[in-house]
Order: C-alpha cells, then sequence, then structure tokens
C-alpha cells in the first residue's frame, strides 16, 4: 500500500513544501497538488519537484475545462520531466460552481470530454502527430472553423515518459467505468470501505471489462484524515464541516455529486437533512447533522489498534493508495504521523 497526502490549497504553500520534504524522509510515497481556485497547481508541482527527490508528484486534480487538451498534455510532459519521470496526471471534472462561477466557462458532457482529453493528451506523449476528430475537440480545426491553416504538429521536445500515468477523480456510475476503462488511477471521495463495493463495484467491472492489459491493475486512491491517539477524536471536528460544506453545499438540490455519494452509501434522510440546513444558511448545524458512522468510516482516526482495522478494511476494499491528512498540531506531529502510518501498512 502507497502512502500519500495532500497538500492545502489555502495555507502558504512555501512552508509545506518544507514539510513536503519531511514527509519524503518519512516514507511518503506520493503528494497530490490540488487545484481550485486558489495559486495554480502546475507552478507549485514544479517548485515541489526541484526540493524532493523521490516522492512521486500528482495534481489532484487539474480541471479538464481549464486548459486545451493539447495543453494539459504539454504541462504534464513538462512536470515529468523536471520530476524525472515522478509526475502523475490527475485530471477531474470539478464541479458547476467553479467551472462557470470562477472560470466562466460552459459545465457540460464532462464524461464525453475526459475520453477525448485521454486520447489526445496519450498521442502527445507518443510525438505523434496530433490528429482528433471527436464531438468536442477537433484537431487541427477544420477549416470552416478556422484560417485554414493549421495543421497537425507532434511535440517538439521527447518527453521522459510516452505513457505518463493518469488518474481521474470520479463518482459517478458512468465516471467510474471510464476511469476503470482507461485510467491508471480512480480517486474517489469519501470512500467508505465497506460500502464501496455495492455503490462502484458494477460501474468498476464494466469498466475493467475494456481494460487494456498495458494500463495495468487500478490504483485506487482513498483520502482520508490521520490521527493516531487514544483521544483523538475531536480532531475529526473541522472534517464534519467539510463533509457538510460538501454534501450540503455543493450545488443545488438534485445537482450535487456528494449529496447523492451520501445517499448511495444509505443515507438519504442524513443527507436530505444536512443540505436543507446547508442551504438555509445553517452551517454549524448542518455539520452537526454528519452521522458519525459516515465520519469514522471514511477516516484513520483513534488508537493504533483501531487504525489498523481500517487500513485493513481499506485494503480489502481494494485502496491501493492511502491519501491521508495528518492531523497534527506540529509540522514534527504530522511528519511522525505519517512514519506511524507507513509502519502500519509495511
Amino acid at each position: 500500500m502507497r502512502i500519500g497526502t495532500q497538500l492545502n490549497y489555502a495555507g502558504n504553500f512555501i512552508d509545506m513544501a518544507e514539510e513536503a520534504v519531511q514527509f519524503e524522509r518519512a516514507g511518503l510515497d506520493i503528494i497530490f497538488v490540488p487545484e481550485a481556485y486558489s495559486f495554480d497547481a502546475v507552478s507549485q508541482l514544479g517548485y515541489l519537484a526541484a526540493k524532493t527527490e523521490r516522492v512521486e508528484l500528482a495534481s489532484g486534480i487539474l480541471q479538464i475545462y481549464t486548459r486545451t487538451p493539447t495543453l494539459t498534455a504539454m504541462t504534464a510532459a513538462g512536470l515529468d520531466y523536471v520530476s524525472r519521470g515522478r509526475f502523475t496526471l490527475g485530471l477531474g471534472a470539478s464541479g458547476p460552481q467553479v467551472i462557470e462561477g470562477f472560470h466562466g466557462v460552459r459545465y457540460d458532457a464532462p464524461i464525453a470530454r475526459t475520453r477525448e482529453i485521454i486520447d489526445i493528451c496519450r498521442q502527445v506523449w507518443r510525438r505523434e502527430r496530433v490528429v482528433h476528430e471527436g464531438r468536442h475537440y477537433r484537431i487541427p480545426l477544420p477549416p470552416e472553423e478556422g484560417t485554414g491553416l493549421g495543421k497537425p504538429l507532434k511535440l517538439i521536445n521527447q518527453p521522459v515518459r510516452e505513457r505518463i500515468p493518469i488518474l481521474l477523480a470520479a463518482l459517478g456510475p458512468k465516471n467510474v467505468a471510464l476511469t476503470a476503462e482507461l485510467a491508471e488511477g480512480w480517486q474517489p471521495i469519501f470512500f467508505y470501505p465497506e460500502k464501496a463495493a455495492d455503490v462502484w463495484g458494477p460501474a468498476l467491472a464494466e469498466g475493467k471489462t475494456k481494460r487494456a492489459a498495458e494500463l495495468g491493475e487500478l490504483d485506487t486512491i482513498a483520502s482520508m484524515p490521520l490521527a493516531i491517539g487514544e483521544d483523538v477524536e475531536h480532531l475529526l471536528e473541522p472534517y464534519r464541516h467539510m463533509i457538510a460544506l460538501y454534501v450540503g453545499g455543493m450545488g443545488a438540490k438534485g445537482k450535487n455529486f456528494y449529496n447523492d455519494l451520501a445517499c448511495r452509501y444509505g443515507f438519504e434522510a442524513e443527507a436530505k437533512e444536512i443540505q436543507d440546513l446547508y442551504l438555509q444558511g445553517k452551517k454549524m448545524e448542518a455539520a452537526a447533522a454528519v452521522p458519525a458512522e459516515l465520519l469514522r468510516a471514511i477516516s484513520l482516526v483513534g488508537p493504533e489498534g483501531h487504525v489498523r482495522e481500517r487500513v485493513a478494511a481499506y485494503a480489502e476494499a481494494g485502496v491501493t493508495t492511502l491519501l491521508v491528512q495528518p492531523l497534527g498540531n506540529t509540522a514534527d506531529e504530522r511528519v511522525e504521523l505519517i512514519r506511524q502510518v507507513r509502519e502500519l501498512t509495511a
């Protein structure tokens, strides 16, 4: 099992990069840099590539609407080059709140666009002259839509690898099936090990029937908070508020992917209550309504024996990378948590 962590997109990145170096020395395997609507992920990943030596780096995630497919491929090839082959391209659709609200780009056809982007990226990395006739992307642009001067081009530089790993952040059945078919890695959110097979099993099985052998086994990357000790459950309170934000506030009624997931886990009544409260502006009450069962199931927080059992549950559910958020008060405490969980999975 690999151990990873995701940096906080709202924090002091330079300080976090120094901490990431200590995580690497403690045995961390991979670092994810998110991109929401804070600083971009690419400049920070380049900075981390120069500061680290061994740990893998991943975008977590680059939004599919905010860059052209070929720019995404060029960026991934550049990050793979400066990190000497340590980069993984994490892609995802984000949501209409960010894509339309911040970027001013229409949010549409996420699954079809993702499929086309993957095809284009892999053409670029193989240094083929890029030719793509899709519903959403056409390369080169047809004469009737442009000047008529465009011609197929290939990447000038030789990439470090012609197949940079791609992981997709996916929740819905169709998107999960696409991930299992085409990507090297899958990053779900709020992964509940005991219920994952019921929620995602059919979609994963469907996608894997079409999966190319050269992709290897699907790397399943589950994220969760981490705290090990006898009196640490109170550290989950901020996470309770985050779940309320996602389940209650990330979208309108009927258009919230995270609320749908809570319902698929069997928390229909609780998900409705959280959303009703959150959309009424009652954020504290919404957080209080988050079920304790859900909160504990999707975290690694508790005594060492309990954490060991939860790690085993994640492994049994097919998780291959634990993306932990160490809940220490100081950098030293967080580094120690990385060391401890590394030992638990050794």
